[in-house]
């Protein structure tokens, strides 16, 4: 007899497997897992992996390929096992998933289609010339760069094909050429991201995006779109060269039902001009109290907390629960009938009565001497503490998660306790690092 099993494609050896695999058997399949090559550090993943799920692979290399895929398919399925669906969260295998599921005959997005979608100069571009947004994007040359700075008008400068915030800051008469070539330097050495952030590393810079940020976390299936959260960014800041999201709340207190409404409208203009009909995407938006308009669309469930807080917003299933079922329930009324139930309604009202909050918390370069948890007025329901004592972290031009915690309340709760909550939270894990050793002589 046939096993039925979920291939996840992982990089170096993470990429929320744990929570897949979780999700894959609550389906009462075994989860297999194809890996690119752990970091040496990391030398022990692939068996802590195999102990996880029904079995685990990985490569030679740091990266996976399209041929790696297809053998590991082909490998699995002469052992006897139907491969139901393949999924992965990383966004650099995104299009190695379609084409998976296209050879197994599973509706997804079409991989050319992914490749157009993580191109951020021709998404923008694209929905400039369509009405859709009202700001235009320019690939970046040194005299390019030069113009834009003469302008004196506001541009974001982020890669053509970026991931973690990688290089992602505002333009300012400082920003220099040589200090784009030093980031593109610092990508290509970095193991992790090298690859997502595309074989050239080039960079564009468009118009600046004004107003309150906000993510629409939308599943699609057969081209019905259904948003199932709406997080507001309580805070952004700016340091190392990126931009950090340190806090997210849902659903958004800044909106009215009828700005989310619209918000919602504007999204499905966009994701029908841009023929997204099959999938799991978080979309970055903002809105200046008038108008609605773009920062990225990402093909994959949204990073941190997101998913956790979809679940906890609904008590019922998480984002990447919610993916698994668009990729498996394919042709079954109950999936949409599900997703319906659990995503915004007509009238832009937010589904239940449940609130979240979360908070990520940011390492900064250098030695962890000492790593601990505060005790908070509200008792997180997740907390995830990411680095410990002696961790050493490089500077890097990208996002470094120390740790997150997740709460959840009643909106009636979260309404009158944000403003706590945020100032409560900010300093909840507490690093100390290691001070530099004077000079000699000094």
């Amino acid at each position: 007899m046939l096993a039925d099993g979920v291939l996840i494609l992982s990089h170096c050896g993470y990429s929320f497997v744990e929570d897949l695999v979780a999700a894959i058997g609550q389906r009462q399949l075994q989860a297999y897992v194809l890996s690119s090559r752990p970091l040496p550090e990391h030398a022990d993943r692939i068996d802590a992996l195999r102990a996880l799920a029904a079995d685990a692979f990985a490569t030679d290399a740091h990266e996976l390929s399209t041929q790696d895929v297809e053998r590991a398919l082909a490998l699995l399925q002469a052992r006897g096992v139907r491969v139901r669906a393949c999924i992965s969260v990383w966004e650099g295998y995104r299009e190695l998933m379609a084409h998976a599921n296209a050879l197994l005959g599973v509706a997804d997005l079409l991989p050319a289609r992914v490749a157009t979608l993580r191109n951020k100069l021709q998404v923008r571009n694209t929905l400039r010339a369509a009405g859709l947004s009202s700001r235009t994007a320019h690939a970046l040359t040194p005299a390019v760069l030069r113009q834009l700075q003469e302008s004196g008008s506001a541009h974001f400068v982020k890669p053509m094909f970026g991931i973690a915030s990688y290089g992602a800051f505002r333009l300012t008469p400082q920003t220099t050429w040589a200090s784009l070539e030093a980031i593109a330097d610092e990508a290509r050495a970095d193991t992790v991201y090298a690859s997502a952030l595309g074989a050239r590393i080039e960079f564009i810079a468009e118009e600046y995006v004004s107003g309150t940020e906000y993510s629409f976390e939308v599943l699609v299936a057969a081209g019905r779109r259904f948003v199932v959260a709406i997080h507001e960014k309580c805070e952004l800041t700016e340091a190392n060269g990126t931009v950090l999201e340190d806090s997210c709340t849902s659903p958004p207190v800044s909106l009215s039902p009828s700005e989310c409404t619209a918000g919602i409208a504007w999204l499905e203009a966009v994701f029908a001009h841009l023929s997204l009909d099959w999938g799991c995407f978080h979309v970055e938006a903002r809105f200046d109290g008038k108008r609605w308009d773009l920062i990225e669309i990402n093909p994959r469930v949204g990073g941190s907390l997101i998913s956790p807080s979809v679940k906890a917003l609904n008590s019922e299933a998480n984002l990447l629960e919610l993916w698994l079922g668009v990729l498996l329930e394919q042709r079954e009324a109950q999936l949409t009938e599900q997703l319906a139930r659990l995503a915004y309604g007509e009238q832009g009202d937010a589904p239940g009565t449940n609130a979240t909050f979360f908070r990520v918390y940011f390492a900064s370069p250098g030695l962890i001497e000492d790593i601990s948890l505060k005790a908070l007025p509200r008792t997180p329901v997740v907390t995830q503490v990411l680095l410990k004592a002696g961790d050493e972290v490089d500077p890097a031009s990208r996002e470094v998660f120390l740790g997150q915690l997740l709460w959840s309340m009643s909106r009636v709760e979260r309404d009158a306790e944000l403003d706590t909550m945020l100032a409560a939270s900010a300093d909840a894990i507490e690093v100390r690092y290691r001070l530099a050793e004077p000079a000699l002589g000094a």
